[in-house]
């Protein structure tokens, strides 16, 4: 850990703060007319997501944290827990289908995933942004209804419900969206 004078902090440091981890939201620099200048800071937790204002003299100082990330590969869902492997070292971890939560569904077999993690804790994990999936049921497309584009239900090899455009059928490859969830376009083969 570095110190830092308070004046220092910037939107995005990451400082360790009455015993937690927080992130600087904002900064204002406040030079009152009586007193010492100061730097007015919100802070986000980035575990609990808690926000707190708070005012840092420049010659206090704090320590600023910095996050590790590695990267990692997916390997297995065991229950409701998910194991993960360290590309570099070989050693295995194990998550819990919660720190990773919806998007755990996007999760395949050998997928490289980034964690991020602050003294061997994992506080985050980074999935690709976009993943290819495949249809396994595809509505079929109603015939004259309408002369604008409309999009029908379709469901993925992983068990998860999406729209797709009319001309996307059961067995088609199609990339996926893991931050939103939605259909992208078809996967080129």
């Amino acid at each position: 850990m570095a110190k830092i004078d308070g004046n220092a902090i910037r939107p995005g440091t990451l400082i360790e703060h009455d015993g937690g981890l927080w992130i600087a939201v904002k900064t204002q620099k406040v030079k009152p007319g009586k007193g010492g200048a100061y730097n007015q800071v919100e802070l986000k937790n980035i575990i609990t997501g808690t926000k707190l204002n708070e005012r840092f003299r420049s010659d206090a100082a704090v320590d600023e944290i910095y996050l590790e990330k590695k990267d990692y590969q997916f390997l297995y869902a065991s229950g409701d827990m998910l194991t993960f492997m360290d590309i570099e070292t070989y050693e295995q971890i194990e998550l819990p289908v919660e720190f990773v939560g919806e998007r755990a569904q996007f999760l395949t077999d050998g997928m490289k995933v980034m964690v991020t993690s602050y003294e061997d804790k994992p506080l985050g994990i980074q999935l690709p942004l976009q993943v290819v999936l495949t249809v396994t049921e595809a509505d079929a497309v109603m015939r004259g209804g309408t002369a604008a584009p409309s999009y029908k239900n379709a469901v993925l090899e992983n068990g998860m419900k999406i729209l797709v455009p009319p001309f996307v059928d059961a067995g088609t490859k199609i990339v996926v969206s893991t931050e939103e969830g939605t259909y992208v376009k078809r996967a080129e083969n």
